[in-house]
């Protein structure tokens, strides 16, 4: 065996990739204060739900629903919601602004599980001062191709995101 074929590496690469990708996600949420600011990304019919039941559970919390397709949510107290952003970099801009007028230090991001560590990266970058609990609604009871499916796509986009592609 004289030499490994560049293919054969560079996939090696992007599999080894993927399976830390997957390993560095949060595996559930992170504590929660009684008065913390929850921000769900839309984009699935879980985060939304998902970030209602953790929103019951604040006494004094607020959610804040940022992105596309976010009109039809029932009317609740502590709820405001942001339709505009129409990408998860848009989603990190919107919820920039609204850190910066409120003017806090601390939020709980909820997502699904495979799009957070894409969407920890983007408000990281734009927010690097913030305090940011990863709160990842899980992908479970969703036939593992379609998981694995959505896990591929989103660890694309990440490495797109590392090279500096935010939109698209």
């Amino acid at each position: 065996m004289k030499y490994i074929p560049m293919s054969l590496l560079l996939l090696l690469c992007f599999v080894i990739g993927g399976i830390v990708f997957k390993s560095v996600t949060p595996p559930k949420c992170g504590s929660l204060l009684e008065q913390d600011n929850i921000f769900v990304l839309t984009g699935d019919s879980r985060r939304i739900p998902y970030a209602l039941k953790k929103l019951e559970t604040l006494k004094y919390g607020n959610l804040y629903i940022i992105g596309a397709g976010a009109t039809a949510i029932p009317n609740k107290k502590h709820v405001m919601i942001e339709s505009k952003s129409k990408s998860t970099y848009q989603n990190a801009l919107a919820i920039k602004n609204i850190v910066e007028q409120r003017k806090l230090d601390r939020i709980v991001l909820v997502t699904t599980e495979d799009h957070m560590n894409r969407s920890l990266y983007l408000l990281h970058n734009e927010m690097p001062d913030t305090d940011i609990i990863a709160c990842p609604a899980s992908l479970s009871g969703m036939p593992t191709p379609f998981r694995v499916k959505r896990w591929a796509i989103e660890y694309v986009k990440y490495i797109v995101t590392l090279f500096g592609i935010k939109e698209g």
